[in-house]
Order: structure tokens, then sequence, then C-alpha cells
């Protein structure tokens, strides 16, 4: 590992790297915590794009009241390392194995649990109360992705169903309206979340034909989230991604470039005689091949160059990027670039550390704390 003093320009890092601006950093943390609390909603923001304790407690600090947590590693770090009592799961849980993990979770902390089916309910059930225990669950809804989730007009009959689960106990509805990123534009996304958000009144009110009574009404993503916080039902929201930004909220037309804290610091290696191309050192082991959310194409390329917008992060292979320099021809050989990645959360994922800095001047490393696999 290099060694990496404070005071050290970005300009004399090796090459790649991973970066992050603390200063917009802090501004996306505060701005969207400000934005939920003035509207009256809890803001448990989603831990899978940082996977770092210490950007959790700047999420804490600035008022985040719990968390939305991707992984059950991402959990332990949270409340056996932070401390923090408040967290949610975003997937189901229905191995042995992690419910066993879990079990010792709720010693320390109010887990609660998505659910959307009577299959993975009966082995929760199952475990907790082998364990003389109970759990807190919500019901996954599902307004339009078509992954987890339950129909909304079906909510109230599956927390029926499993009313004769002694050890499980109702509390909310939760959604995560990922089909927004399936969106060409600002007006596209408005109508995809509004949408989203029919179908979760939809829920609410077949739960309330049952008569039941919540007290979390969930919903969250980073392109939804300025219309989430609008909604007079929901409770809680769990943007992710709004801490970084990346090329894929730009072409959705989230944020400008300005708000992306995070980038890939390369250096190009190689320009081949008779193509408007050049090469860089890195490749899919650094970026993403994401082009959208869900596999969903909203850009083109994988990145952009921010000296260099015109240019297309053409190609990836393992460890070198390919770019069209066609309508860019300045970019030489032995220039660093910063590129900003499609997809922050699958970039933090490659790296141990963010390499924290200050117009310019690294300040300090941010560890990533629950990476997948590590």
């Amino acid at each position: 590992m290099e060694i990496i003093e404070q005071g050290t320009p970005i300009s004399a890092l090796s090459t790649p790297a991973i970066l992050v601006d603390l200063d917009i950093l802090e501004k996306n943390i505060k701005d969207t915590a400000i934005a939920a609390k003035g509207h009256g909603k809890e803001l448990w923001p989603m831990l899978k794009t940082h996977k770092s304790l210490e950007i959790a407690q700047m999420q804490h600090n600035a008022g985040a009241r719990g968390f939305l947590c991707g992984t059950i590693e991402e959990a332990q770090m949270l409340v056996e390392r932070g401390g923090f009592k408040e967290i949610m799961l975003a997937y189901p849980v229905a191995d042995r194995q992690n419910l066993q993990r879990c079990l010792k979770l709720c010693e320390k902390a109010n887990l609660i649990f998505r659910v959307d089916s009577e299959e993975t309910a009966t082995l929760m059930n199952e475990a907790f109360g082998r364990a003389g225990k109970s759990a807190n669950y919500v019901i996954k809804i599902d307004v339009g992705l078509n992954r987890f989730g339950v129909e909304p007009n079906k909510a109230g009959k599956l927390a029926k169903a499993l009313g004769c689960y002694s050890n499980l106990n109702l509390i909310g509805i939760s959604t995560h309206a990922g089909n927004v990123y399936s969106s060409k534009n600002t007006k596209d996304v408005k109508r995809r979340t509004l949408e989203s958000l029919g179908f979760l009144h939809t829920a609410y009110e077949s739960l309330r034909s049952y008569g039941y009574h919540l007290k979390m009404i969930t919903a969250g993503s980073t392109p939804s989230f300025q219309y989430d916080i609008e909604d007079g039902l929901v409770t809680h929201v769990h943007p992710g991604n709004y801490v970084y930004y990346d090329a894929m909220q730009v072409a959705l037309g989230v944020v400008t470039v300005e708000r992306c804290a995070l980038t890939v610091l390369v250096a190009v290696t190689s320009r081949p005689r008779d193509r408007n191309e050049v090469l860089i050192n890195a490749g899919v082991k650094v970026f993403s091949r994401d082009l959208g959310g869900h596999e969903i194409k909203v850009v083109k390329g994988y990145g952009i160059v921010k000296r260099f917008p015109k240019a297309e992060v053409k190609l990836l292979s393992e460890e070198v990027g390919l770019i069209d320099v066609k309508n860019e021809p300045g970019m030489k050989v032995g220039e660093e670039q910063e590129i900003i990645p499609n997809h922050s959360c699958v970039v933090n994922n490659n790296t141990s550390y963010l390499i924290g800095h200050r117009a310019g001047i690294v300040e300090r490393l941010i560890a990533v704390d629950a990476r997948v696999g590590v």
C-alpha cells in the first residue's frame, strides 16, 4: 500500500486512485438531511453506497436517525463498532446462518426486517421462536421494479396471513422506486416516482382495510428523494447515492457534475497512431460496466472525464480503459485525468479506502469498512 501523506497534491498520487472531494461530500450530506428534516421525514440512508463507518457518522451528525443496510456486514459494522441502534435490512433474510447473526444484533439494536413472502416469514418466526425473541418487520411493496415485494393491493392479505406468527411484529411497509432509473429525463423521473408513491398509497389502504395501523411508511432512492419527501404518507426516506452522486445521477438530471464527490484519478498511458483514442490505466476492476441502475441503460460510455466532458470512456477491460477523444483532441499521454464513474456505489466497493481531499490537497483517508467479501 502506498503511503499517502496529508498535504499531498492529488496530482502527485499514484494512479489509479479513488478520490472523494470532502467539501462536496459534506455539502451533499448536509443538504439532504436539511431537506428531509424540513419536510418532517426521518432520514435513514441506504448504507451500501459508501460502507464506511466514518461517513455513516457524518450522516448521523447531520441528522440521520437510522440506516438501511444492504448486507449484514454493514449492519454489524454500525451496531458493533458504531453503537448505532436503529437499523433496517433492505432485503429478506432466509438462511439459518444469517438469521443467527441477526439474532445477535437484535440484542444490541432495533433491527427491522423486510418481508415479502410467507416462506421467509416462517423461517424468521421459527428462528426467533427458538431463541425466545421477537422481530420487528415491514412488508416490502413492489412499486414497479419487479424485484422484491408484494403487489400493493395484496399487502393486507399477506399481513393477515402472517398474523399467526407470534414472534413477528408488523410495524410498517417499505418501497424502493428503483424503476426511476429507467427514466430519460427529469420529467420522467417525477412521473415514475409519483406512480410508485401511488402504489405505496394503495398498499397502505390495503393494510388499513384489514385493520392495521402502521408506524413506518418508508420509501427511497436518490432520484426519487425530492418527491418522496413531499408525500404526506411517507414517514422515512432511504436515499443512498446522494453522498457521492455519479454519472447516472447527472444523466437523470438529478444533479450537475459539480455535485459529484467521488472520482477516479487515472493516467493516460498510450495514444495509438491514426486513432482518435487514448488508453488509461484503469478498467472494470476499478470502474463499473453499469450503464444505469438495475440493468437499465441511461448513460453513454463508462464515466465523465471532468476536464474533457465530450470524450467518451468507450471500453473497459480488466485493468485498462479506452477513451474516444475525437471530440476532445487535447488529451495527452502522461497526463492525469479525473473521471466521474457511472455508478459510484460499485467503485466505492472496489477499494479499501478513499482518498479524501479539499481543493486537490489530500486531507485524510476514509476506510471502506464493510466491503463485500472483505
